[in-house]
């Protein structure tokens, strides 16, 4: 599931691939965005912002993208076969002489000036695997609305940006709360720390081919679990885990939903209201 580490990884990707050299072939295949022709334009570079993409390109063009739930960015050699999905999942094909990009099921895609790239990322909070990274500002937007659920709060781009749906349910673990939790019940260093924490795991998972949030990371309490080595199917705290022993207490773990996505935590571990 994309966020905002894997997003990351999809840009410097697609930077590898596409940047400082000549577009051979461009298909955007949205309908508003159809007749657009990249053709002979170079690629500046690839970045990340939040869990959007921006692919700059010369002449003051961004495509921006972004993947949400399904969506991905493929890249191939010019005579490999394309597997990211049938055709008609294909929403965008960039090529040159080297590689082929190609955007299965990108629910957003849009070309826009580069000089009015804050229209489409400019909401954002602070990123946390960016350069404009400011963990006060961040704890300031997670408590500017203390009766907000804490799992909302933390998936609000507007507060922080890089956080999906699997670091929200971690990060709750982590703080001993469920996701339901009004935030403004959170001690305030506890919320600090969470902040901290977010920073913590986004940055280590940026490279690793699999997300953990186990390797390291521990309970933002004086307790610590277990210390025992991890199996690779234990990777994750509690996400995905449903009716699996957790991986600190051994109670079953639960799932349930906050906004339509799915959501796991402890019921031993983790306090608060639960659905």
């Amino acid at each position: 599931m994309p966020e905002g580490d894997t997003v990351l990884q999809t840009a410097k990707r697609l930077h590898s691939a596409l940047a400082g050299q000549v577009l051979t072939r461009s298909d955007l295949r949205v309908p508003r965005f159809a007749t657009a022709d990249l053709t002979g334009r170079a690629v500046l570079d690839v970045s990340a912002r939040g869990k959007h993409l921006l692919t700059r390109i010369e002449g003051g063009l961004t495509l921006h993208s972004h993947l949400r739930m399904d969506g991905a960015w493929r890249i191939y050699a010019p005579t490999e076969r394309w597997r990211g999905g049938p055709g008609h999942q294909i929403r965008a094909v960039l090529a040159n002489t080297t590689h082929t990009a190609v955007g299965y099921r990108l629910p957003v895609l849009e070309l826009l000036r580069t000089r009015d790239e804050d229209k489409a990322v400019g909401h954002l909070g602070p990123d946390l695997l960016g350069p404009d990274w400011n963990a006060d500002t961040a704890l300031h937007h997670l408590l500017t609305d203390p009766a907000r659920p804490l799992g909302e709060a933390l998936l609000d781009q507007r507060n922080l940006a890089g956080i999906g749906n699997i670091y929200k349910c971690e990060l709750c673990f982590l703080a001993r709360a469920t996701p339901w939790l009004p935030i403004g019940r959170l001690p305030e260093s506890t919320a600090a720390l969470l902040v901290t924490t977010a920073k913590q795991l986004l940055e280590a998972n940026r490279d690793r081919p699999v997300r953990t949030t186990t390797a390291g990371a521990r309970p933002l309490t004086t307790t610590n679990p277990a210390s025992r080595a991890r199996r690779p199917s234990e990777n994750l705290w509690v996400y995905g885990r449903t009716h699996r022993p957790c991986l600190r207490c051994g109670t079953p773990i639960r799932a349930s939903q906050q906004d339509s996505r799915p959501v796991y935590w402890c019921p031993h571990c983790q306090s608060g209201p639960t659905p």
